[in-house]
């Protein structure tokens, strides 16, 4: 037997001890490097370097992982959202949410699978409520009723949290160009307005999507055009 020597002991690195936190930042880390449909209970346990069944002492199974991205993807929100330069809602209201919204939007753009798990799980979630909390707290200082901030919150909708669920979104939302070409031929006689809409709209996005036709200059647009109407009708009084 070699004996050890005090270098030996100095270069073994401690073993990190598994825990639900650590899990969690896995599923992540494969999930934005392999995408949503890669995250298997087998392909998380290889992140981490441990044996499936040693996953099910942190998390239950592969919805609670599901849970658990959600946790942390809404943490990560919530901290930019604190972070961010923003002007005082009572002083600039518009200006305020739109600096958090686009704060959060710049997290789902860092985890682009998140919108397809938050659609399905976020409002149930604390750390959603309080984002919600928040907003309309932000609301109610720039000087709106409950009644008004209500209605925000419903034309918000999921561009509270940084993404819209669009309107029209073909099945494969991350299709290449030949694919969406393929496609737009096929119902250019049958649906010719639509069509010619989507053609003149192809664009070149180079910081990529959250969905069909929701890059970001679409994004900050629709976005505007909610936040002006808001402030148009709070003036009104209604």
């Amino acid at each position: 037997m070699i004996p050890r020597t005090d270098a030996d002991e100095l270069t073994e690195q401690p073993r990190i001890p598994l825990s639900r936190r650590r899990v969690l930042r896995a599923a992540v880390r494969l999930a934005d490097r392999d995408g949503l449909d890669s995250l298997t209970m087998r392909r998380l346990a290889q992140e981490v370097g441990v044996e499936a069944m040693s996953l099910y002492h942190h998390v239950a199974n592969k919805d609670a992982v599901f849970d658990g991205l959600v946790e942390v993807v809404l943490g990560e929100i919530m901290a930019a959202v604190e972070e961010v330069e923003a002007p005082s809602p009572d002083e600039d209201w518009q200006g305020a949410l739109r600096a958090r919204i686009l704060a959060a939007r710049e997290v789902l753009l860092r985890h682009r699978w998140a919108p397809r798990v938050l659609e399905t799980r976020a409002s149930t979630s604390p750390i959603f409520i309080a984002h919600v909390d928040h907003i309309v707290a932000l609301l109610r200082a720039g000087g709106f009723s409950y009644e008004l901030a209500h209605r925000a919150l419903h034309v918000l909708g999921s561009r509270a949290l940084g993404f819209t669920q669009e309107l029209f979104q073909p099945d494969d939302a991350q299709s290449t160009d030949a694919a969406a070409a393929a496609m737009m031929e096929q119902m250019a006689e049958q649906f010719p307005n639509l069509v010619g809409m989507l053609a003149d709209a192809v664009h070149d996005d180079p910081d990529g999507t959250l969905g069909f036709c929701d890059d970001q200059f679409e994004f900050e647009f629709a976005l505007d055009l909610i936040l002006e109407g808001l402030e148009r009708r709070r003036t009104a009084g209604s």
